[in-house]
């Protein structure tokens, strides 16, 4: 015959665990298990795809024009089978369209600048108040993507957020903070709190 005290040994011995492992899990829930995502700085930014940008070369009006970053990487530019464009900078890559127009011998010394007039959109989640894609703006936040969603519900976990984002040719997950930055093509999802 089992004694009522060994059975509540037992039990209590099954229960702990489970629930060690149960606070465990709500506190990842929440992104507090996630580590911070390598800090991005938008003076460094580098074109992606669906970036949209404009090619001026001076003094040659057939060769400025608006482009598009395609699925591959590249800008579909007059007189190339495409150049290569993510991954560079504005500079860099002005750098390579003034080489391809050299090249052809279309243009002897030709003076080229890009500038990017439309970024990637970025996706904004969970507990706010009109979740979606928004456009990215030079120097936007955590906080500033937040209220272009409409901000926070009465519900959202205002310390941090949860990212997806792509660094080169990887994804990275991890968490932001408020007043950390945002890249373009970022994908936010605001947490539910728990009281």
């Amino acid at each position: 015959m089992v004694s009522l005290g060994s059975s509540f040994r037992r039990l209590k011995r099954s229960v702990v665990p489970m629930g060690c492992v149960a606070l465990s899990l709500a506190a990842c829930a929440d992104g507090s298990g996630l580590r911070p995502v390598p800090p991005y700085d938008p003076g460094q930014y580098k074109l992606g795809i669906d970036d949209q940008i404009r090619v001026m070369t001076y003094g040659q009006d057939q060769l400025t024009s608006d482009f598009r970053v395609d699925s591959n990487g590249k800008v579909a530019f007059p007189l190339t089978d495409g150049l290569q464009a993510a991954g560079l900078t504005t500079g860099q890559f002005a750098d390579e369209v003034r080489d391809a127009l050299e090249k052809s011998r279309m243009l002897r010394d030709p003076k080229v600048s890009v500038e990017v007039t439309a970024y990637r959109m970025i996706s904004v989640l969970g507990e706010v108040a009109r979740p979606g894609q928004y456009p990215y703006q030079p120097g936007m936040t955590m906080l500033t993507a937040i209220a272009a969603a409409g901000g926070f519900t009465y519900r959202s976990l205002e310390s941090r957020t949860y990212v997806v984002r792509q660094e080169d040719d990887h994804t990275v997950v991890g968490k932001l903070r408020p007043q950390d930055y945002v890249k373009p093509g970022d994908v936010l999802k605001v947490y539910e709190r728990h009281f």
